[in-house]
């Protein structure tokens, strides 16, 4: 390729970085935005290829590609652009200036990395893979050579997307009848090996493996052997971490150990797990560091199946290539170094001088922290975290670098998450405008935080403004990104969703089943994207009374999300707790019941008694035994979670004055009208207070003040409430009309 060639007029290649068993790996510049990004060209299809497998193939790369430009996660290398050129496929990427691991490992000389820094690997990276899983990707060919980690310490996966495409093209993870030789066995997962099915914990399997080689210098089984090391992976256990380096923590060899287990049911649950676990071992102290030497593992002996045979080894990361390799890729795919140092910028004598690296590495790391702690659910200890780096961020940076917008962006999300929706639309607010005059107004941040902004004007119940965000942020999604781009389909999905709070319910129901259609064509049907679009296909359905195909379209997420994400996962949960509340809504309570009881111990398993799904689990149940007559036991489900939503969520949250709201529920069927009164005006006031006089449930909360009035025989005061609400109502409807 001529370093003046041109892909579609835009990407001009520069350099080539890489080459591997797939393609080349190229510095490019986009000529239309004037950035440097990183171009990856897959090797053109061979004649031996028929037309009809190349069509395949080509929707195939499409759909991936289309799905890692959607991932939008600090450690995820970012996809610009993809597309065909010249009967080759390519993507057009983030520029990284950064070594990967396998890189760091040669840089110590066979050595492991520093304790610390292996801590912090593992962390940034269980959290990428825990976002990545919630989005239903998974890696299928993590190794250090697929880690990056950035001058400043932040840490990215690569190659999403990438291995299920390879395999498609011939380069599988196990051999296939050409005898074409797999790559490097060091750090597949027994599944793979056996050539069964993989999902998520595969790839935990695989980050046990890379873990364990940067703490301790090599990887599990690190054995010349191809069929010693696959026999390893599937047989033997792994010697522990801390005989072969005993510095090292003891929390640290726990979770390294689960993630090696043999059976994918034994290791961790999700990468959500590990950052929990993670975050909490740094709490602990470190054994006393003492000289290690690194043993041999036992050599096994039994054999393998006949796909392994004439098998190579591969490289593992360390003592495989040399300290500054040349640009061909020695993985034999395109997942080396991805880039090569760019010219050092000239000193610029009108700027301030750069901030220090240690702090702005400092600062890095403690926006993972907070990022650890949100994948954790503990949102009011994030926003803490990330708002303390916003600020320094601002200082050393200043206010609208990238970096301290990205903290700004997550210490709204954290408000967002915490119920304190009118701070969070501030925020938001703030870092959009921010984005627009430093990226551009159609620029994928900067769209991202105005998306973010009527997602929150909506829960503060002012969806006409919701509305025309929504619309206004659509229209450049599409004009930039098309109209299949999962981000695109993500707004129209949030349109349709709002739409519905309008009360235009059929418009809604129309626009969701149209956006589950085009997510099942291009992300697939049991994709999670797919399945949330079915489950608010579903909840129209019930806002439009058609509660029995409700119940039958929730039951199928339900099922659908029970194979894909597994019977645990928390958005196969939440399509149970919807499937009670058809139930409800159909009169069948006692079955509703029983659901809700089933669906608390399995809560109560999964997030803690405490969780916040677990007491939405627990006020379902109230709700029904209520509806079943049963009200003094309603009536203590309600104090008691609302006690608790109070201690874990605080007094203002919405979940918080739901529960507080049944309990005046509960008391006004048991003839206690004064006491509800009491509950009932606290509930308004609050509500007031959180999101604002005019929000529907604020409204709503005054008008069953003003029932309680009518019922203890103060008429006159009744009225005169009803008259203030329905006048609210009045100019609320006029202004969003």
């Amino acid at each position: 390729m001529a370093d003046t060639r041109l892909i579609h007029g835009r990407y001009r290649l520069l350099e080539l970085i890489g080459r591997g068993g797939m393609g080349e790996v190229w510095a490019a510049r986009d000529e239309s935005l004037g950035r440097r990004v990183a171009v990856k060209c897959l090797k053109p299809l061979g004649s031996q290829q028929d037309h009809a497998f190349a069509r395949v193939l080509r929707e195939r790369f499409r759909r991936e590609a289309r799905v890692a430009a959607a991932l939008q996660h600090r450690g995820v290398t970012v996809v610009h652009d993809f597309g065909e050129f010249e009967g080759g496929l390519y993507l057009v990427m983030e520029l990284l200036d950064g070594r990967n691991l396998s890189q760091l490992l040669q840089d110590h000389k066979g050595h492991p990395l520093p304790v610390a820094d292996v801590l912090d690997i593992a962390e940034q990276v269980s959290s990428a893979l825990a976002y990545t899983h919630q989005q239903g990707i998974v890696h299928r060919d993590l190794k250090p050579a697929n880690i990056m980690r950035l001058p400043d310490g932040t840490v990215k996966i690569l190659d999403f997307g990438i291995a299920r495409l390879g395999a498609d093209i011939g380069f599988t993870s196990r051999l296939t009848g050409t005898g074409i030789a797999m790559g490097t066995p060091h750090y597949m997962s027994p599944e793979q090996i056996g050539g069964a099915p993989v999902d998520h914990r595969s790839d935990l399997y695989s980050l046990g493996c890379v873990l364990y080689e940067l703490a301790t210098g090599a990887p599990p089984f690190d054995l010349d052997d191809a069929w010693a090391i696959l026999v390893g992976h599937r047989d033997t256990e792994p010697e522990p971490p801390r005989a072969r380096r005993v510095e090292l923590p003891v929390y640290f060899e726990e979770i390294v150990l689960d993630l090696l287990a043999k059976e994918p049911g034994a290791r961790p649950p999700d990468a959500r797990e590990l950052v929990r676990r993670l975050v909490a071992g740094r709490g602990l102290a470190p054994a006393p560091a003492t000289p290690f030497a690194v043993a041999p593992p036992p050599v096994p002996t039994r054999g393998l199946p006949s796909w392994a045979r004439g098998m190579t080894t591969g490289h593992k990361a360390t003592g495989a290539t040399p300290p500054d390799p040349a640009p061909p890729d020695p993985d034999g795919s395109l997942t080396g170094a991805w880039t090569t140092a760019l010219p050092p910028v000239p000193p610029q004598p009108d700027r301030p001088p750069p901030p220090p690296p240690d702090l702005l590495a400092e600062l890095g790391a403690r926006h993972r922290e907070g990022l650890g702690l949100g994948a954790a659910g503990r949102w009011a200890e994030a926003g803490e975290v990330h708002r303390a780096v916003a600020a320094e961020r601002a200082q050393a940076l200043g206010p609208d670098h990238v970096d301290t917008l990205v903290s700004q962006y997550e210490v709204a999300f954290a408000l967002s998450r915490t119920g304190r929706e009118a701070d969070a639309l501030r925020e938001f607010g703030l870092v959009a405008r921010a984005r627009a005059r430093t990226l551009g107004p159609d620029d994928p941040a900067t769209l991202d935080a105005r998306q973010e902004t009527a997602y929150v004007l909506g829960r503060l119940g002012r969806h006409f403004e919701a509305h025309q965000e929504y619309v206004s942020v659509l229209d450049a999604r599409e004009r930039v990104m098309g109209a299949d781009h999962p981000a695109t389909l993500r707004c129209r999905h949030n349109l349709a969703f709002n739409l519905g709070r309008l009360g235009r319910l059929e418009e809604a129901h129309r626009m969701a089943r149209e956006v589950a259609a085009d997510r099942a064509r291009v992300l697939g049907a049991g994709h999670p994207d797919t399945l949330v679009s079915r489950y608010e296909v579903a909840y129209v359905l019930g806002q439009l009374g058609r509660w029995v195909e409700a119940l039958q379209v929730y039951r199928e997420v339900a099922a659908a999300r029970a194979t894909v994400l597994g019977a645990d996962h928390r958005d196969t949960l939440a399509a149970r707790y919807e499937v009670g509340i058809a139930l409800g809504r159909l009169g069948r309570s006692a079955e509703a019941l029983q659901l809700y009881r089933v669906l608390v111990e399995d809560r109560t398993r999964v997030d803690g008694p405490e969780g916040p799904e677990t007491l939405r689990a627990r006020h379902g149940l109230g709700v029904n035994l209520g509806r079943l007559g049963r009200w003094e036991e309603a009536l203590a489900e309600a104090r008691e979670v609302g006690a608790l939503r109070e201690r874990v969520l605080g007094p203002d949250h919405p979940d918080t004055l739901v529960s507080r709201r049944e309990s005046a529920v509960g008391l006004g069927w048991l003839g206690r009208w004064a006491a509800a009164l009491t509950v009932y005006r606290q509930v308004a006031d609050a509500r007031e207070r959180v999101l604002g006089a005019d929000h529907p449930d604020a409204l709503a909360s005054r008008s069953e003040e003003a029932h309680c009035l009518e019922r203890l025989g103060r008429g006159a005061e009744a009225a005169a409430l009803y008259r203030r609400v329905a006048t609210v109502r009045q100019r609320a409807g006029r202004q969003g009309g």
